[in-house]
């Protein structure tokens, strides 16, 4: 077997709504499904298909579990630890996520310079962490391997 691609990612989250607005209003996420956001049968919970570049049917799917759902475990654990998604090929488009993240009154809990990306961390409405990066042009890492190991360093926008 030979995996092609990455293909969408499913989260569970407390509220549809809040979600569905978070990843539309904030993040751009398109809405796919048939319904306004919202797919609703019987024994089958809340859920909404989306998609940020229209590749493929969804590369994200919210399900709705209620606000009782259990929180994200902190620390140290097995599981998801961010998501990322790339926002662009510029520094310039990395500050304009940035100024939007802010506008948006959304929290960025860090920023690194990776060396073959310059990344901005937030967390979604449940606390799921996401990745925002631009790849860094002109560095080469398919010739240097090496690059993507580089230490971590702040990132000054």
């Amino acid at each position: 077997m030979e995996i092609k691609d990455l293909g969408h990612v499913v989260l569970y989250v407390r509220s549809l709504t809040r979600s569905v607005a978070f990843y539309r209003d904030v993040l751009g996420f398109r809405q796919i499904s048939p319904a306004p956001g919202d797919v609703v049968r019987p024994r089958v919970p809340a859920a909404a298909f989306r998609s940020a570049s229209g590749r493929t049917h969804h590369e994200l799917l919210l399900i709705e579990v209620g606000e009782d759902a259990q929180p994200q475990a902190k620390g140290r654990r097995v599981g998801l630890y961010h998501i990322g998604l790339k926002v662009g090929d510029t520094d310039d488009e990395l500050r304009e996520a940035l100024a939007r993240l802010e506008d948006a009154g959304v929290t960025v809990t860090g920023a690194s310079d990776h060396t073959v990306s310059h990344s901005l961390y937030i967390l979604d409405p449940d606390g799921n962490e996401l990745e925002l990066y631009i790849d860094v042009p002109d560095v080469d890492w398919r010739s240097d391997p090496a690059l993507v190991t580089s230490a971590v360093r702040p990132l000054r926008l």
